[in-house]
């Protein structure tokens, strides 16, 4: 059961549900399940937990430690990055996630010798989007830049 399981903040017909980022993301929610949790959640429970509304927000401690499951939804999230950035370059995307046991860090995205994606990660206990949408654009937006990236420097990429 997710944390937020007393009212879930996707609905089971939110047509984002049907974006390829957001697909991306449940794919890879869902093959890191290794004890089978989330075989009899729908998709909207399943991506549900990234959705953190202020009233989500207010709830968790402005100071804490990342606990594994928030960890495993960052490596999704990530993940589905590189796997869309591999769709769009045709070149093997390979993320780099370091955090800290206090949950600050970086996330690298490298396509050969280039980073196409890096990011400073802060306060990760608290990681997630004010809505779907939210999350499907900047999903999107990061593997496009990053697609432009590896197209200015392909030689590099190619590595």
């Amino acid at each position: 059961m997710t944390e937020f399981a007393e009212k879930l903040e996707v609905a089971d017909n939110d047509p984002a549900l049907k974006l390829p980022f957001i697909r991306g993301i449940i794919t890879q929610l869902r093959a890191m399940d290794t004890y089978g949790t989330y075989d009899t959640w729908n998709d909207a429970r399943v991506i549900d937990p990234l959705v953190l509304t202020k009233e989500r927000r207010r709830d968790i401690p402005v100071v804490g430690d990342p606990d594994e499951v928030v960890i495993a939804r960052i490596k999704a999230y990530y993940n589905a990055i590189a796997a869309g950035i591999e769709v769009e370059s045709h070149l093997m995307a390979m993320p780099v996630i370091n955090l800290s046991h206090e949950g600050f860090g970086r996330a690298l995205i490298k396509v050969g010798k280039l980073v196409v994606v890096d990011k400073t990660l802060r306060d990760v206990h608290r990681f997630g989007f004010d809505s779907l949408e939210q999350l499907a654009r900047e999903g999107s937006t990061l593997i496009s830049d990053a697609a432009a990236l590896i197209q200015q420097h392909r030689q590099v990429a190619e590595l």
